[in-house]
């Protein structure tokens, strides 16, 4: 049973990853493949993250791989428990509060930015991204797939924001938040009506932007985080209740 039970979780690996990689830089890409794999929910919150396996899988000795899940683990990607070893992290009412207030700090200030001096093609890709999203919001295609690209296009939303920052140590910050706000928003994704909501929000950003009014931005985009993380918030307590 061990045996089929491990059998089974080398095969679902299968999938997650993409065995492709420079052997000069073997560190540097399981760091990559094994982040991008939590990032984009392929690795799920809670998924046990076991040396050996991740290995075999990826065709490399266990040292990569615990040098990449040291790394994760300082990003607050993975955690390691006494009983249950490297897992990748899930997020605690706790976490979400604190990273939502650190975003609104990032993103005010982005937006901000945005308003007094983005470009005239830096404002036009908002554009697109805002029309996009809700053409596809009004489509009559609801697949998986399209809710996919509506979430792809938030994201992208978010990093034309952040490219406005010049402020190289609040750049850093950014950096290191983007991973966590696009796996949250991959978690958001799935809770009924936020897509929705936040097309309407980043219309009314990007109609802020195009007036260059500072303050106005701010204030929608304060609303637009409050919004979503009010809506993660819910979706966590209603997870805990059926847990």
């Amino acid at each position: 049973m061990a045996n089929q039970t491990a059998n089974e979780g080398r095969a679902r690996l299968e999938s997650v990853f993409s065995t492709r990689h420079d052997r000069r830089k073997v560190t540097d890409w399981v760091y990559e493949e094994l982040k991008n794999a939590i990032v984009d929910l392929r690795l799920a919150p809670g998924e046990p993250l076991r040396e050996a396996t991740l290995a075999e899988r990826l065709g490399v000795s266990k040292t990569p791989i615990r040098e990449a899940l040291t790394r994760l683990e300082q990003e607050g990607l993975v955690e390691t428990t006494s009983f249950k070893g490297a897992v990748v992290t899930g997020y605690s009412r706790q976490d979400l509060l604190d990273i939502y207030e650190l975003r609104e700090l990032l993103e005010n200030a982005a937006v901000r930015a945005a308003a007094q001096s983005m470009s005239d093609a830096s404002r036009a890709r908002l554009d697109r991204i805002s029309r996009e999203s809700r053409r596809l919001l009004g489509g009559r295609d609801q697949s998986a797939e399209n809710r996919g690209q509506l979430a792809g296009l938030l994201t992208e939303f978010d990093a034309v924001l952040f490219d406005q920052v010049r402020n190289h140590r609040i750049q850093v910050l950014i950096e290191n938040l983007r991973d966590h706000l696009t796996r949250i928003g991959q978690l958001t994704a799935e809770i009924p009506g936020r897509i929705d909501a936040s097309v309407d929000e980043h219309e009314k950003i990007v109609e802020a932007v195009a007036a260059r009014d500072p303050e106005l931005a701010e204030q929608y985009m304060r609303e637009h985080i409050r919004s979503v993380r009010d809506a993660q918030l819910r979706a966590l307590e209603e997870a805990a209740d059926h847990a």
